[in-house]
């Protein structure tokens, strides 16, 4: 039998070679690939585990009444509600400058009239410090009869959690009896908020929730005499009390209550 020439041999041992690289390269190919597909995967999942988790959060409650979510007013430690005479109907201020309030937080004032802008949407009912509006335009919300439950940076994850629930409660926009907000007050809103000798205003000691409502005479709402800013503070987060205050204090009687 003839002998195999030498450069056939190498071709065939090249050939061989570059087979294994070939296939060596797929299998890379592979793993590169599988691996980004993980790593996407993971990715995807991390960003969809916050609302996955925060919708399981919000379901513990579609069965619990709202007075039922949180404590109860007293043990929430909630006090008595304070009525203060209010000013700044229809004084509306350019969008963009910064208005001194004299409560912590404001029940009514001077405050922007922008589409879209100011009043806030009322598709939305709860607000972190990330997104919530300027307190200029929230005020707005108040004249049109919104009650807004205000909490300070020291609140837990699970008020937090309970804050949500109530505003999905008040979920919509056809029905204004759920002119509803839950917003964040923060330690700039104090530095903004001052009263004479430019003392600054903080909520009463031990209390971490405000509810406040811009009061008017449902007979002759436009009366800025009759009109006042009306104030519950409380240690914690009470279902119970915000029902109660909603219910004493409605949206009709505000100066704007068929305003969105």
């Amino acid at each position: 039998m003839a002998n195999k020439s030498p450069s056939k041999d190498r071709r065939a041992v090249i050939n061989d070679i570059r087979k294994k690289q070939g296939r060596a390269e797929r299998v890379r190919g592979a793993a590169i690939i599988g691996v980004c597909v993980t790593i996407a995967v993971l990715m995807v999942g991390a960003a969809a585990w916050g609302p996955i988790t925060g919708f399981i959060k919000d379901s513990e409650f579609d069965n619990v009444a709202l007075q039922d979510i949180g404590k109860s007013a007293e043990s929430a430690g909630c006090q008595k509600i304070i009525e203060t005479k209010a000013d700044g109907n229809q004084n509306h201020i350019a969008t963009g400058t910064e208005q001194t309030y004299t409560t912590a937080p404001p029940a009514y004032g001077p405050h922007w009239n922008e589409a879209n802008v100011a009043p806030a949407d009322m598709s939305r009912k709860f607000y972190s410090a990330d997104d919530r509006p300027d307190l200029e335009a929230l005020v707005h919300n108040l004249e049109h009869g919104y009650t807004i439950v205000w909490y300070d940076e020291t609140v837990s994850e699970d008020e937090l959690d309970e804050l949500r629930a109530i505003g999905q409660k008040f979920s919509g926009t056809s029905n204004f009896r759920y002119k509803f907000i839950a917003a964040p007050w923060t330690a700039a809103d104090a530095k903004e908020t001052a009263v004479a000798g430019d003392k600054k205003t903080e909520f009463p000691s031990g209390t971490h929730i405000a509810m406040t409502h811009w009061y008017a005479d449902p007979a002759n709402p436009t009366e800025a005499s009759t009109q006042k800013g009306v104030f519950q503070y409380c240690e914690g987060v009470s279902g119970e009390a915000i029902k109660d205050f909603m219910t004493t204090y409605p949206y009709t009687d505000t100066p704007e209550p068929q305003a969105m």
